[in-house]
């Protein structure tokens, strides 16, 4: 079904290729709302593991340095259809526009510019400035976001956690003797992707291909950094974490539950908390969590971090893509759950560039 276009507007809008036009990483760097997902190599990773064509609309013509931009991903799925998402796989990704009236004549003319082409929606993600009533675009998804600020000292960080849930589970991990590494090799991430597999089972939720985590490495190279907690070398819990300018965002986390008691993940974010304010940071991106997850909002809380409200935007009809294919919660119980390991990490594979 195509999208539902407004009326003509002044505004003209003009396609980049971020992956061959050095003026969106140019914006990216001097834009204060960027963040990781905006970058050229995460938007490379992308389209290495999944095949999405990245395309960045801007008001700016071809001659001129970019003054705005909205990126995307081009998604086309014999089952879930053709979109456009700003960003699939990411938390979040704000519009690079100055004003909320600059993000409404950018969508407005984005909507003119596309009519035609059969998108079935289009999605954005941002953290703060939303499409206005005006602009065609409803809300899609509510998540749960939380951020801690690093602007302070370490000791008053620590202050900052819940005594009994945070501070003591840390103290318990070090008295435990947990061996800590970080690092971004194939063996460190392999075992990562160990972990990774239980937590997704355990969640039961298909696992994003191994394939993800190794283009994420090779695109991002030292803005990624995994970290691992192991007992007597056994690994026992992990958290991936990613860099961009003054910004570290926890995009992944994952243990073994025979050994949750040990503190391992609460060791893991300390460490890296701690590591963070040596190097200058500003900010820990904890993600985005299910409202109905209150065991997960509340472990971020405990650390001090703050909540706020995460929207997702559409314009066009579309369902949940995951809901499109049937990925129920009950199917993923009781067919996801049942899966022999090899058809469980294949169905990734094969499902999540439909997700998208």
């Amino acid at each position: 079904m195509s999208l539902l276009v407004r009326e003509p507007v002044n505004a003209v809008v003009y396609p980049v290729q971020p992956l061959q036009d050095p003026r969106w990483a140019r914006l990216v760097e001097r834009c204060p709302r960027s963040s990781v997902f905006h970058t050229v190599a995460w938007l490379e990773a992308l389209h290495r593991t999944y095949g999405y064509i990245p395309v960045v609309y801007t008001t700016s013509p071809p001659e001129d340095e970019l003054r705005n931009g909205i990126v995307f991903c081009r998604v086309s799925s014999w089952v879930t259809g053709r979109r456009l998402v700003s960003l699939p796989f990411s938390d979040h990704c704000e519009a690079l526009v100055d004003s909320a009236e600059e993000l409404d004549s950018l969508l407005s003319a984005l909507q003119s510019a596309i009519a035609g082409q059969r998108f079935r929606y289009i999605e954005l993600r941002p953290l703060e400035l939303a499409p206005g009533s005006s602009a065609s675009f409803h809300r899609s998804e509510n998540f749960c976001f939380h951020r801690i600020s690093l602007e302070r000292g370490l000791p008053e960080l620590f202050h900052s956690f819940h005594k009994s849930c945070t501070q003591q589970r840390i103290k318990h991990a070090e008295r435990e003797g947990l061996e800590y590494e970080a690092g971004a090799s194939p063996s460190l991430l392999r075992r990562f992707y160990g972990l990774f597999l239980l937590t997704r089972r355990r969640h039961n939720v298909p696992p994003p291909p191994l394939k993800w985590f190794f283009n994420l490495a090779a695109c991002l190279a030292d803005q990624l950094r995994i970290h691992m907690a192991s007992k007597g070398g056994q690994p026992i819990a992990s958290i991936l974490t990613l860099r961009a300018k003054a910004r570290l965002v926890c995009k992944y986390a994952c243990s073994d539950p025979a050994f949750n008691s040990l503190g391992g993940i609460h060791l893991l974010h300390w460490r890296t908390l701690q590591e963070a304010v040596g190097q200058g940071l500003k900010e820990y991106d904890m993600g985005r969590s299910e409202w109905s997850n209150t065991g997960l909002v509340n472990f971020k809380e405990h650390w001090g971090a703050v909540r706020s409200d995460l929207t997702y935007w559409r314009c066009g009809p579309g369902s949940n893509p995951i809901a499109d294919c049937g990925l129920s919660a009950g199917f993923r119980a009781q067919v996801i759950a049942h899966m022999p390991d090899a058809i469980f990490r294949a169905a990734g594979g094969v499902l999540y560039r439909h997700f998208g």
